[in-house]
């Protein structure tokens, strides 16, 4: 029996069918599976949908950056530079325990390629190296305000060569800086990867008009 990580679980399903579609949604560092519960109702869900967001609560480690304070992280953060030098094998662990939600959830019946994976910042490089290393066709991979930290480390899987990666990030973020995010677009790209990138003027957050576009994508890829 898997230990599952504790997480927050909203179901929008206005036409009471069987839930056939996920979506496992990865908070930033210091921030709980609560964090991005609140956006679900404003999504524009379409009615005939029905899917169950996964909001993982991450463990608690140190971060080594925030002085080796302990709190809710996806992995160490050993330096700021912009090469943010983390422990990878940190990285490797919360990708086994999100793969272990995957698996719940293709057990309650929904098939791979109707699962998003999706991340925010600390959450959205494991969200990267969790898809697109996944060995079975998932439905498309969400990147907000984040970074490809594991480029060289991941096993980039044929299964999920034509994903639909969305990538979105604010112009004015002091925390993961907007090259990221372009970095990762570009990387993809030159890999062959299916990629639409968006920026918004906003910090390290997200905005309305974000939430509605994000709505849009997830009825296209969860259609």
């Amino acid at each position: 029996m898997s230990n599952y990580l504790d997480a927050v679980i909203v179901e929008h399903n206005p036409s009471q069918k069987k839930i056939d579609r996920a979506v496992i949604w990865l908070h930033g560092l210091g921030a709980s599976g609560h964090d991005f519960e609140p956006i679900v109702p404003q999504l524009g869900l379409a009615d005939n949908m029905a899917v169950r967001f996964i909001f993982p609560h991450a463990p608690k480690r140190a971060v080594t950056v925030n002085g080796g304070m302990v709190m809710p992280a996806w992995y160490d953060i050993i330096e700021m530079s912009l090469e943010r030098k983390i422990d990878v094998t940190q990285i490797e662990e919360s990708s086994q325990q999100i793969r272990e939600l995957i698996s719940r959830e293709l057990e309650r019946g929904v098939s791979p390629e109707h699962i998003v994976i999706a991340g925010f910042s600390q959450g959205g490089a494991v969200a990267y190296h969790v898809a697109l290393s996944y060995p079975e066709r998932l439905a498309g991979l969400m990147t907000l305000s984040t970074y490809l930290a594991t480029n060289d480390n991941i096993n980039y899987s044929t299964a999920n060569k034509n994903i639909p990666i969305l990538i979105e990030h604010g112009t004015h973020d002091p925390v993961v800086p907007s090259v990221l995010g372009e970095q990762a677009q570009q990387l993809l790209s030159e890999k062959g990867y299916n990629v639409v990138y968006h920026t918004y003027p906003m910090a390290h957050q997200v905005c309305m008009p974000q939430i509605q576009n994000i709505g849009k994508w997830l009825n296209k890829v969860l259609a």
